[in-house]
């Protein structure tokens, strides 16, 4: 599904409203086969996705954790990220696409780093909330209990980032300490 704006990010949930026809379609061969899509974003500038140079070919790939279908046809579902994928061809492209894809996988930083990534992430990202725009403290408590610094820069991204090109280059980066550095870099801006 090629969306503008839209990233998913491995263990982060992405709520979404289907209402166009080919991703209903879409979305019920999903339900019928394993239950999972990828979401690609658009590139800027692009108004619908026409071409294949149109989307960024590095997208999440997600499980369908709950779908309501309504009388119109429509659905609500949140989709559960799963891991970082790169599209290397199409197996289809009408009435919607299906990709080939391949598994990216990130590069740990040194164990001796995770703590100093997690702490210097967790200290921006709260910084990053002001005013009425307070963090939850749910949320908070969320980002301290991970131990994952890959885990985290990619809830924090989710969370903080509202530039789509920012939330992109996240996701498009797979050595983990340079994404909690280029993370790092956009939420002190």
């Amino acid at each position: 599904m090629v969306l503008p704006g839209a990233q998913l990010y491995p263990h982060v949930p992405l709520p979404l409203y289907i209402f166009e026809p080919r991703y209903r379609q879409m979305l019920a061969w999903s339900l019928e086969a394993d239950r999972m899509f990828c979401i690609a974003s658009m590139k800027p500038g692009i108004s619908e996705a026409r071409a294949t140079d149109d989307f960024y070919h590095v997208v999440g790939l997600g499980f369908v954790r709950a779908c309501v279908g309504r009388d119109d046809g429509t659905s609500h579902l949140i989709l559960q990220g799963l891991a970082r994928m790169r599209i290397v061809g199409f197996l289809q492209d009408k009435p919607f696409r299906i990709a080939e894809l391949r598994e990216l996988t990130s590069t740990p930083p040194a164990a001796e780093e995770n703590d100093l990534l997690r702490i210097q992430m967790l200290k921006e990202s709260t910084k990053h909330f002001t005013g009425d725009a307070k963090m939850p403290e749910n949320v908070e408590q969320e980002f301290g209990s991970i131990d994952d610094p890959a885990m985290m820069a990619d809830m924090i991204a989710h969370a903080c980032l509202q530039d789509s090109e920012q939330r992109q280059a996240i996701l498009e980066e797979l050595d983990v300490q340079k994404r909690v550095q280029l993370l790092l870099s956009y939420l002190r801006k």
